[in-house]
């Protein structure tokens, strides 16, 4: 699939009408005002004219770090989270060393280690005998002494598990017994019941990632950050493309954002939960779909679909016609893809009412359509 084909794929979903977004966890709830006032007030004090320092803003960096709960670390704030992922597996990924990461998982850091010469290990936990998650001794018998880096997703995208602290000390001890790093994405831990960052427990060679784009509906502004000790963050900047700071109207939203937070999830994680029963409720009426995991600790569900006779991509196909945007499996796992759609929960009570109304016709629709190839968008 070229970046062409892919990129025009997308143009053509924005340039859709009224497109409903259930398919790349991106948050469509109305944006908090003062968010968006600190925006225009940006604008309208033509920030946008000059470039930001290349760490963030000070003020910016340490609501970050303070967000995190862990006192006397470093925030880089980045172009979106990815590119604090992209510039880790440049700085510790090279010829002759692994990363170790889930299956299913995000592919991107899998791209940008494989990029930079490392070969990179997948651990299956698409299995319900495990709860679909990682074990210790799953860890510990993949990783070796040339493992640069162990890549954990928490909670996952797409199936929505998270971790215990227990399970993260034995992951960190892991790590620090064959001298990994370990990168720690937490882009969606503010939807989750609970939560615990991997800095709470060891700080050495250890970061976490996390976003702007799907707690705070940033998807398009670019904000994210890395937290870790200051050696490990000046290590990270270093190999960092952002030389010149992340955008300035971003920043501004993000600290905005941070300002109002505890009271704006409680609002956007009842939202997201609703929509969540909604959907379980939906699929439940459908024989053969099933929701493997539920209620999801992120802002998103997997919906397996083979066993009611339906290909994931016939049914996003079905649902593009409708102006709907989903998410077929493949895109976050070659091996285990087939067996699932990713339908986004953060998003408005009517668009998820809409996607559940039009389930039964769209399943069977997809049925008489059999196998379609959408790629991996």
């Amino acid at each position: 699939m070229s970046i062409e084909d892919r990129n025009r794929y997308f143009d053509t979903l924005f340039a859709t009408p009224g497109l409903l977004w259930l398919g790349q966890n991106t948050n469509h709830i109305p944006p908090h005002p003062a968010v968006v006032a600190a925006m225009k007030q940006s604008i309208d004090a033509q920030e946008f004219t000059a470039y930001a320092p290349p760490l963030g803003f000070e003020a910016l960096r340490a609501a970050i770090v303070a967000d995190m709960g862990v006192a006397g670390l470093r925030a880089l704030v980045t172009e979106g989270g990815v590119s604090a992922l992209s510039m880790i597996c440049r700085a510790r990924c090279r010829p002759g060393t692994n990363m170790v990461t889930t299956d299913p998982t995000w592919k991107w850091p899998c791209l940008f280690a494989e990029q930079a010469g490392a070969q990179v290990r997948q651990i299956p936990i698409y299995n319900p005998a495990h709860d679909y998650r990682l074990t210790p001794d799953q860890l510990a018998a993949t990783v070796d002494e040339n493992t640069a880096l162990i890549y954990l997703v928490d909670p996952n995208n797409p199936l929505g598990v998270t971790y215990t602290r227990a399970e993260l000390e034995a992951f960190v001890a892991i790590a620090h017994s064959v001298g990994a790093l370990f990168v720690h994405d937490c882009t969606y831990r503010d939807f989750a019941a609970s939560h615990t960052p991997v800095v709470s427990i060891s700080t050495r060679d250890t970061v976490v990632t996390s976003s702007f784009s799907k707690w705070l509906g940033l998807a398009g502004m670019r904000i994210g950050a890395l937290v870790a000790e200051a050696p490990l963050m000046a290590e990270f900047a270093a190999h960092s493309p952002g030389v010149l700071g992340a955008s300035v109207i971003a920043q501004r939203a993000a600290q905005a954002g941070l300002a109002i937070k505890a009271g704006w999830m409680e609002t956007v994680r009842a939202i997201n939960l609703a929509n969540q029963a909604h959907v379980h409720a939906a699929v439940a009426a459908i024989p053969g779909l099933h929701l493997p995991i539920y209620p999801s600790n992120g802002n998103f569900l997997v919906v397996e679909t083979p066993d009611a006779g339906v290909a994931p991509e016939a049914l996003v196909e079905c649902y593009r016609q409708e102006g709907i945007m989903i998410r077929q499996g493949t895109y976050h796992s070659a091996t285990f893809g087939h067996r699932f759609i990713k339908i986004s929960t953060s998003v408005p009570e009517d668009w998820i009412t809409r996607f559940c109304d039009l389930l039964p016709i769209m399943v069977a629709r997809a049925r008489e359509m059999g196998t379609v190839s959408t790629g991996q968008f």
